[in-house]
């Protein structure tokens, strides 16, 4: 695995593809605080808890102007199901094709498997890195609090 990226690094140029066919881009992060919540897979069972999770403290994120946004290196027709399924308003952000492209600039690519680690990356308005963090494996669920410390810091 590359390095995680550290808080003060500008976003790299990289492409999401989002759940209504637009794309993502380092661009999209400019103006508002973004959490990109890197994932592993769609429908499996700590992803399932994390997001529905995050997405029942939804309004706290909102309280402090921060969007919050799922990554994963699924396609966008399994990510959209999954959040269907779980009726859950997250938007997701595809990064299948190049497979994990955006996730291995980010450092948050966990090569063994050919999937996203579970990962955290805030942006600033201005598109910088605020912070960032990797559990020490993909079984591994951030808690909330951790997130809503870092967005408060």
């Amino acid at each position: 695995m590359t390095e995680l990226v550290v808080p003060g690094t500008p976003a790299p140029e990289f492409s999401l593809a989002t759940e209504d066919g637009d794309t993502f881009t380092q661009e999209s992060l400019k103006g508002q605080t973004t959490v990109l919540v890197f994932y592993p897979f769609a429908f499996s069972p700590v992803c399932t808890d994390q997001l529905q999770i995050y997405d029942e403290v939804g309004d706290e994120f909102a309280k402090r102007d921060a969007k919050l946004y799922g990554v994963s290196t699924d396609a966008t027709w399994s990510q959209t199901a999954f959040k269907e399924k779980l009726g859950v308003s997250i938007p997701q952000l595809s990064d299948f094709e190049p497979k994990g492209a955006t996730s291995r600039k980010l450092g948050t690519y966990f090569e063994p498997a050919g999937m996203t680690n579970r990962a955290i990356v805030i942006f600033g308005p201005d598109g910088v890195v605020r912070w960032s963090y990797v559990a020490d494996s993909p079984g591994d669920l951030p808690g909330v609090n951790l997130i809503l410390e870092a967005l408060d810091s």
